[in-house]
């Protein structure tokens, strides 16, 4: 078999395996929500933005624990629509698998969205999803 055709077999499976995974349960009562900024706050960049968690722990990426997960926090997106697959890392979707409850992000002026959404140790969100309110601040120049 060509190596590429491998590749392909490898790239698929774990495709499968991923789709696979059953999501991690969260609590009854779970919530995550933000301790700062405050939903409408004026705000100059850099912006210290802190998290909170009720009825659940925090632990870092890749360590299992019953009722744990971490922080994603979604700046100006929504949630993805397919809770099934792990949460993208990119520049709107910022991870924090070391268990970081806290951040400091540089921001443009302007009116910006702030989510969080709980990802348990592989990223994938739990179910049922614990996600924040949508919070909007707005950066001065």
């Amino acid at each position: 078999m060509r190596p590429i055709a491998v590749g392909l077999m490898f790239a698929a499976a774990a495709l499968i395996a991923q789709a696979a995974t059953p999501r991690t349960p969260s609590p009854a009562g779970a919530e995550v929500y933000f301790q700062s900024p405050a939903d409408g706050a004026t705000v100059k960049s850099p912006v210290t933005v802190r998290f909170g968690l009720k009825g659940m722990g925090v632990a870092p990426a890749g360590i299992k624990f019953d009722d744990t997960g971490h922080h994603h926090l979604l700046i100006d997106t929504e949630v993805p629509a397919n809770l099934d697959l792990p949460l993208p890392a990119n520049d709107k979707v910022v991870h924090f698998g070391k268990g970081q409850t806290e951040t400091t992000i540089e921001l443009p002026p302007g009116k910006h969205t702030l989510q969080l959404v709980l990802g348990d140790m592989l990223h994938i969100p739990h179910d049922p999803p614990v996600i924040s309110k949508r919070i909007t601040i707005t950066v001065e120049p």
